[in-house]
């Protein structure tokens, strides 16, 4: 296997750490807006005879739960991934030509699944909450 040391396998390494530092941001931004959701769904500010009221709302908690999970194990994945980057940008930069880096990609596909699956829910619990928030008295 021929192997090469370039400066285009080291930009290629730096764009991917860059890249891994984005989801770690966006996962991060995700975490303040399940706080928050957590936090709605746990208040009294839902009108007290909507039917099926608490089997919703337990229901969005439980998919929260998950999705929280999800999460945790997803940063746990990047911060191994990008100590594997960070020890290949200090090697000798020597692997085989075209190769990739083992993970990207798939760890790429997680993290968009768990953005998908997050902003559906997200705006699924917005949708139903809005419908039944408490009206201010006059």
């Amino acid at each position: 296997m021929e192997s090469y040391s370039s400066p285009a396998l080291s930009t290629k390494l730096d764009h991917l750490t860059q890249e891994s530092r984005t989801w770690i941001t966006k996962i991060r931004f995700t975490e303040d807006e399940l706080s928050f959701i957590d936090q709605l769904l746990h208040s009294d500010v839902f009108e007290p005879n909507t039917p099926n009221l608490f089997e919703r709302l337990s229901e969005y908690g439980q998919r929260l739960e998950q999705i929280w999970n999800t999460k945790e194990d997803l940063k746990k994945l990047i911060d191994i991934h990008m100590q594997e980057l960070a020890e290949l940008i200090k090697s000798t930069h020597q692997l085989a030509k075209d190769s990739s880096v083992p993970g990207h990609e798939q760890l790429q596909a997680q993290v968009e699944k768990y953005l998908t699956l997050y902003g559906e829910l997200k705006s699924e619990i917005f949708n139903y909450a809005g419908g039944i928030l408490k009206k201010r008295k006059a």
